[in-house]
């Protein structure tokens, strides 16, 4: 398969990822925790399997130090949408390292310093 077809679905998924996260955030109502957690849970599923499809097109038979990082961003990014539902009162702490979390990954992307 295209690279590019991983590339469009890796995006969009970490779109949707990002955007169901921080609607968590913005409304951590227990009515609406099994719907998100759902769609954070699929989304985060598409995210892994069109990064891990990616890096097997890009970097055969390898696998670098700033994917790793990445992973662990997955990892903590996926999490705190379930967290939120927990600990509504840390929801400001909780964006904060979210927004880390991102940046992170988008520098990993660009850097690769590993």
């Amino acid at each position: 398969m295209n690279p590019t077809y991983y590339y469009i679905l890796h995006i969009f998924s970490l779109f949707v990822l990002t955007a169901h996260t921080f609607m968590a955030f913005s409304n951590p109502a227990p009515e609406n925790r099994k719907k998100t957690m759902m769609i954070i849970g699929s989304d985060g599923l598409l995210v892994l399997i069109s990064g891990f499809g990616l890096l097997a097109k890009l970097h055969p038979g390898t696998f670098p130090g700033w994917a790793i990082v990445k992973l662990v961003c997955w990892l903590g990014l996926m999490a705190l949408g379930g967290i939120v539902y927990r600990r509504p009162q840390l929801r400001g702490a909780l964006a904060f390292t979210a927004l880390s979390l991102l940046l992170v990954a988008v520098v990993m992307v660009y850097v690769r310093p590993f």
